[in-house]
């Protein structure tokens, strides 16, 4: 039993812990091109959460783990078969379930992990911090933490070089050979500021790609996939300590 992770305990010690911080990772169920499997959003997920809180847990924060929401928004990729789509007012509506639950049970700290880059969780959290004044409810990604370009040679943001890398190290047995993978070639938008981080729309998958990946996967390694973990675990895990020490009464310098 990892004392970090909700779903491997038991009543017998639960009963017992006073929690500081509660972490919800996020993940979705799509296709990631043909070589990565339908759950990697949930696998990285699953493993950022568990290493990142167990460094957490080592360096004093008591902190909880729930079990990671496998749904995504996928609002765009409709037509992709077996692409899960949860809207996001389903999603408002899990997250403010979860968020009642422990604010009822004193748990005023929430980390939402985020594994998914089509969920967006800002415009609930504000909602909910109406709601809900005594919490604090904060969000984070993952795959955003780190400077890429230290780790990986291709750029990208499905399924391509940092993905393939981690599942590689993570969940070798998953993955095919890379020259089964597509190329992961995408085209951009027509409307210049489309491409620009200013204005944004949001992309209609099978007409961008036709592999379902965005980026190229073919330079991707296990190696490479256990340095990139080992760092954002390992900043992530900080982020988890920072959170869990706070004081929601004195936040700012």
């Amino acid at each position: 039993m990892r004392p970090y992770i909700l779903a491997e305990c038991n009543w017998k010690f639960i009963k017992d812990q006073e929690f500081e911080l509660a972490v919800l990772p996020w993940g979705a169920t799509e296709a990631h091109n043909y070589h990565l499997p339908y759950a990697t959003d949930i696998i990285e997920a699953d493993a950022i959460a568990a290493e990142a809180a167990r460094r957490a847990w080592e360096k004093g924060a008591k902190l909880t783990i729930l079990p990671t929401i496998p749904f995504g928004v996928n609002t765009g990729q409709t037509d992709i078969k077996l692409n899960i789509n949860m809207h996001p007012s389903t999603q408002a509506a899990v997250l403010n379930d979860i968020v009642e639950v422990l604010n009822r049970q004193n748990i005023h700290k929430l980390l939402i992990l985020n594994s998914h880059g089509g969920n967006d969780f800002k415009t609930m959290i504000r909602e909910l911090g109406v709601k809900y004044p005594s919490m604090f409810i904060s969000t984070c990604n993952w795959f955003q933490a780190l400077d890429r370009k230290d780790f990986f040679e291709m750029p990208g943001d499905h399924a391509e070089e940092m993905e393939t890398s981690l599942l590689q190290f993570l969940k070798p047995e998953l993955v095919l050979p890379l020259d089964e993978a597509g190329d992961g070639e995408e085209k951009k938008h027509r409307v210049k500021a489309l491409n620009e981080s200013w204005a944004w729309a949001e992309r209609k998958w099978s007409k961008i790609t036709k592999d379902t990946g965005t980026g190229n996967p073919k330079k991707a390694s296990a190696e490479k996939g256990e340095s990139f973990f080992n760092a954002v675990t390992e900043k992530v895990g900080q982020l988890m300590v920072d959170l869990a020490k706070v004081s929601i009464n004195d936040l700012y310098i």
